[in-house]
């Protein structure tokens, strides 16, 4: 766990504050005072904080009340390694002005780095949603991510990813810490699912999943089987096992997917997705009015689906609506930029409409999320299993 970070070192000018302006005091004390804090801030300015170092220690010991001074001298003799003595310095300033965020999280760092966890985790905990500093915030966050899961307090962890996810949505060390915790939390879960209720048809729900990460689709399929023997009416597993089944190439196995979905429609008739899916396959039927009404049916319910959007303009065009398909492409574009179906058709309705620029253009994008598309599928098939093949029973196993 390495606390002082490099990219943290360039933050410093962040937390210094300016250097206080006084009136030439009266006394030989004020004077000195004021004689320092000038040389620490043109050994700053000179990139020289070793030289400014002693400076802010000889006014420090002449006011040991000013914040700005003890803050400075705390941040500097952090960034020097001098992390044990930056903190009575960190200390005194946020003793003098609380509220200063960005100070009492490097004390919280300092405190981590020197071995003190309760009062580091307290600075750090209430450092952080007031921090304003993006790359701060960060690092602090990160640094409390660690501690929580080191404590087994894995709620808290995934609360402050929450926070970092928003202001750090492609950060990969926020990212990869996301990963850890949100799996150490569905572990977690797993353990007390499996001790609480053993054969429930959560547990065989669970393992369903389980059984898909690891690439057994039969396993999984069978999984999902003995959970409905269970409990029929579980929310969500009509629709779970016909996703599954609906991958497979044998064509009982894939009528078998239509009958899944339609009983998770009985179970919910306004399941978006499973109206999705019978739509889909309604139109590889050739069943266009039928898809039609499925589509614009899942549009209503979820007007931001891009590819329930993308499914009605398809059938739009099909039935040569090509008009009212263009305003459904254009908004499926804007909610999933990266879709090159959808910028392939909206390409070809432009060209059709003699809006060559714009045509080009889609078609451009095509070529261009297709090929980064096909980039993405060659690192997902080194990282994930691949499903096997999903049969449908011999007569004499049924």
């Amino acid at each position: 766990m390495n606390l002082i970070r490099r990219n943290l070192s360039a933050s410093i000018l962040f937390f210094l504050v300016a250097v206080p302006c006084f009136s030439q005091a009266a006394n030989d004390q004020q004077a000195n005072f004021v004689s320092h804090v000038q040389k620490a801030k043109k050994y700053l300015d000179a990139k020289r904080p070793d030289l400014a170092i002693p400076e802010l220690q000889a006014a420090a010991a002449i006011d040991p009340q000013n914040i700005e001074t003890q803050g400075n001298l705390g941040v500097l003799l952090y960034f020097q390694g001098k992390v044990a003595d930056a903190i009575p310095h960190l200390r005194a300033a946020i003793a003098g002005e609380p509220g200063l965020a960005k100070i009492r999280g490097l004390l919280g760092l300092a405190e981590i780095h020197t071995s003190d966890m309760p009062e580091g985790r307290k600075d750090l905990e209430a450092s952080f949603p007031l921090i304003p500093d993006q790359k701060f915030k960060i690092e602090v966050g990160l640094e409390l991510v660690s501690l929580f899961t080191q404590n087994g307090d894995l709620v808290q962890a995934s609360s402050v990813l929450v926070e970092l996810r928003k202001i750090a949505p492609d950060n990969p060390e926020v990212l990869y810490a996301a990963y850890r915790t949100y799996s150490d939390l569905s572990g977690e879960a797993m353990l007390a699912l499996s001790l609480s209720v053993p054969d429930s048809a959560q547990v065989h729900q669970m393992l369903a999943h389980e059984e898909t990460k690891q690439g057994n689709t039969n396993g999984a399929v069978a999984q999902f089987r003995q959970a409905i023997a269970i409990n029929p009416h579980l929310p969500g597993i009509h629709f779970e096992l016909a996703e599954l089944l609906h991958t497979s190439e044998d064509p009982a196995v894939r009528k078998e997917a239509e009958q899944e979905y339609r009983l998770a429609l009985v179970e919910n008739p306004q399941d978006e997705k499973a109206i999705l899916r019978l739509a889909e396959i309604d139109a590889q039927k050739g069943n266009s009015q039928k898809s039609f009404q499925e589509y614009t049916k899942a549009t209503e319910l979820q007007p931001t689906d891009a590819d329930a959007k993308l499914g009605l303009a398809k059938t739009l065009i099909e039935m040569d609506q090509t008009g009212k398909a263009l305003s459904l492409l254009e908004e499926t574009v804007q909610l999933e930029p990266t879709n090159a179906t959808a910028h392939y058709r909206l390409g070809t309705v432009y060209r059709q409409l003699g809006r060559a620029d714009d045509a080009k253009r889609e078609l451009e994008l095509y070529k261009t999320y297709k090929d980064m598309k096909r980039k993405l599928r060659a690192v997902y098939k080194e990282l994930q299993v691949q499903p096997k093949e999903i049969t449908a029973d011999e007569p004499d196993q049924k």
